[in-house]
C-alpha cells in the first residue's frame, strides 16, 4: 500500500535557478508505490516505452543505434509486472528520432516474445512507412506498400498494430481522400484490430497538415469519418494533440466499439477519470516515467476510490507538463532521465545522443518535480545521480 506522505526529507542537494544562480534544495519524503499490480483495472493503459541505450557500444550515436536488450526488456517486465501494457517501438523509443525501422523490428520481436513467455502480457507494436524516406515518397501507392511491408512484419512476429502516422503520407496526402484510401486499404488487411495514432505536429513537425489539413476541426472530421467506417477494424485511437477538448470531443463522436486512448501528457488525469458521457483509456509516454504511481491511481479508481486516483495522479501532472514542454519532440530526454535517477538504467546516455536535447536547468526543474510528487523510487539514489549529471555539465557546486 501507498505509505503515508512525511512533509520533508533531511536529503539536500544544490540546484540551478534560471540567471545563472545556486539555490539549497531540500527534498520532500518519498512516497512508496507497490512494485506489482494491486487490484483490478478498469482502464485499458499502456505505457509508451524507452529503450535503453548501450553506452559501451563502439557505435556513432547521430548514426547508429545501439541497445542494451537485456536492460530495455527487464523495464518491459517491469511495466507488465505493474499491470500496464506495453506500446512498442513508439515515438517514446525514438522511433523516426535515432531509431530506425531494422532495430525498431528487432525491438518488436524481442518484446513480443518476452510477452508471449508471460502468458501474452499486453503489448502492441507500431508499424508505419519510417523505411521508406519521405523524399523516396512518389505516390500514396507508395505509402500503402511501405505500410504492408512493416505491418505484415509485426504480425510475422506474433504482434498486434499500432497504426502509427506517416511522415509520407503527410507530405503525399492533399485531400480527405486520399487518407481514406490508405486507411481503408491498409485496415481491410489487417489481421486484428489496431490502434489508430494521432500524432500531432508539435511532437513530430513533418506531421503537420495530417488528415489533409492544417484545420484541425476538419482533421478530426476526416478521421472520424474513417475510423468509424472501419470500426470492425480499430481496436482504439490515441490522440496526441495536448488539447482536451478536442479528445473529448472525438471520443464522443466515436463509434462505440471504438476505444478513446489519451495521449495528452498535459491532461491525462481527467481524461482518464472520465465524466458522465464516458472517458478515456490511456496510451502515454509519460507513464513510462510514472509507471508505479499510475499503477496505483488506477487500481485506486477501479477501487471506486476517485479521491485516491487524483491524490496519486494529480501530482504527476506538473511534472509531465515539464517533460513535455515545447519542443515537445525532445520529452523522450526527461523520459530517460527519469529511468536514470530511479534506477531502471545506470547511465543517462540516449540512442542519438539525445540526453543533450534538453538544459541542465530543464533537468533541475525536473528533479524537483519528481521529488515533490514522490515519484523518486530511492531518494539518496536519485540525489547522488542528480548531482553526478551537475558535474559532468559544469556545475559542482
Amino acid at each position: 500500500m501507498n505509505k503515508p506522505v512525511l512533509p520533508i526529507s533531511s536529503l539536500s542537494l544544490k540546484l540551478p535557478i534560471t540567471g545563472g544562480g545556486i539555490e539549497t534544495y531540500r527534498l520532500a519524503a518519498s512516497r512508496t508505490f507497490p512494485a506489482k499490480l494491486e487490484g483490478t483495472l478498469n482502464r485499458v493503459a499502456f505505457s509508451a516505452a524507452h529503450v535503453v541505450a548501450d553506452p559501451r557500444a563502439d557505435v556513432d550515436p547521430w548514426l547508429s543505434a545501439a541497445i542494451d536488450w537485456d536492460r530495455t526488456i527487464a523495464f518491459r517486465e517491469r511495466v507488465w509486472d505493474l499491470g500496464l501494457g506495453v506500446a512498442e517501438a513508439m515515438d517514446t523509443a525514438q522511433r523516426g528520432m535515432g531509431l530506425d525501422w531494422a532495430t525498431s523490428l528487432e525491438l518488436i520481436q524481442r518484446s513480443v516474445k518476452a510477452a508471449k513467455a508471460r502468458g501474452n502480457a499486453l503489448v502492441f507494436s507500431g508499424a508505419g512507412t519510417d523505411h521508406l524516406a519521405v523524399e523516396d515518397a512518389r505516390s500514396i501507392d507508395d505509402v500503402i506498400h511501405a505500410y504492408e511491408e512493416q505491418i505484415a512484419a509485426v504480425e510475422k512476429a506474433g504482434g498486434r498494430i499500432i497504426l502509427m502516422a506517416s511522415r509520407a503520407l503527410a507530405k503525399l496526402g492533399r485531400t480527405a481522400d486520399d487518407y481514406a484510401k490508405v486507411y481503408d486499404r491498409v485496415l481491410s488487411q489487417v489481421r486484428e484490430p489496431v490502434i489508430i495514432h494521432w500524432l500531432g505536429d508539435m511532437f513530430d513537425p513533418a506531421l503537420s497538415g495530417y488528415w489533409g489539413t492544417a484545420d484541425l476541426d476538419k482533421a478530426m472530421d476526416t478521421a472520424v469519418a474513417i475510423i468509424n467506417a472501419n470500426a470492425a477494424k480499430v481496436d482504439g485511437v490515441k490522440v496526441s494533440l495536448l488539447d482536451k477538448q478536442r479528445e473529448i470531443d472525438m471520443r464522443r463522436r466515436l463509434d462505440p466499439r471504438v476505444k478513446m486512448y489519451s495521449g495528452d501528457d498535459f491532461n491525462y488525469a481527467e481524461l482518464i477519470a472520465g465524466d458522465d458521457k464516458g472517458f478515456s483509456h490511456a496510451l502515454l509516454g509519460i507513464f513510462d516515467a510514472i509507471a508505479p504511481a499510475a499503477s496505483y491511481a488506477l487500481s485506486r479508481l477501479a477501487a471506486g476510490d476517485e479521491a485516491g486516483f487524483h491524490d496519486v495522479l494529480g501530482p504527476t501532472v506538473p511534472l509531465s507538463r515539464h517533460i513535455f514542454k515545447a519542443p515537445t519532440r525532445f520529452y523522450k530526454t526527461g523520459i530517460v532521465f527519469m529511468a536514470y535517477l530511479n534506477g531502471h538504467q545506470d547511465h543517462f546516455t540516449m540512442v542519438g545522443g539525445q540526453e543533450s536535447a534538453r538544459s541542465t536547468l530543464h533537468l533541475a526543474e525536473l528533479f524537483r518535480l519528481a521529488d515533490q510528487a514522490g515519484l523518486l523510487a530511492n531518494p539518496e539514489v536519485a540525489t547522488r545521480r542528480m548531482q553526478a549529471i551537475l558535474t559532468t555539465r559544469g556545475i559542482d557546486a
